[in-house]
């Protein structure tokens, strides 16, 4: 499976963005898939996860502000941000993997996922 995440970019405090992972390879509908973020000097923390039954989980942090989604006709999952803050500031990378996991935690574990995409840059100013 190859991931390419995209629709970072530059935005005001409170203002909205929307990335997309588009996944190539067969079986797209059964990978969970994650979000998570890299800050400079901080390491790689959660941010939203989608399994392939559609169960969604989010970091504190994001909660009512992102949401997950995906569209396995398009073989793509979403990050909907909305009000976002500068301390969203960050490269987002989209994983997947293939792996059912029976406790949600797992889905929040960077080690959990197989499958990396490149990361795209999310700038928020104040």
């Amino acid at each position: 499976v190859q991931l390419q995440a995209s629709g970072g970019g530059l935005v005001q405090a409170g203002g909205s963005l929307r990335l997309s992972c588009a996944a190539s390879g067969p079986s797209f509908s059964t990978y969970a898939m994650g979000w998570f973020r890299q800050a400079p000097g901080k390491e790689r923390e959660f941010v939203a996860a989608i399994s392939r039954l559609t169960s969604t989980y989010y970091a504190d942090s994001v909660k009512g502000r992102f949401t997950i989604s995906r569209d396995n006709a398009k073989n793509t999952v979403y990050l909907q941000m909305n009000s976002l803050k500068p301390e969203d500031t960050a490269v987002y990378y989209c994983a997947a993997t293939g792996t059912y996991y029976g406790r949600s935690y797992s889905y929040m574990t960077p080690g959990s996922y197989d499958y990396w995409g490149q990361g795209t840059q999310v700038t928020v100013s104040s």
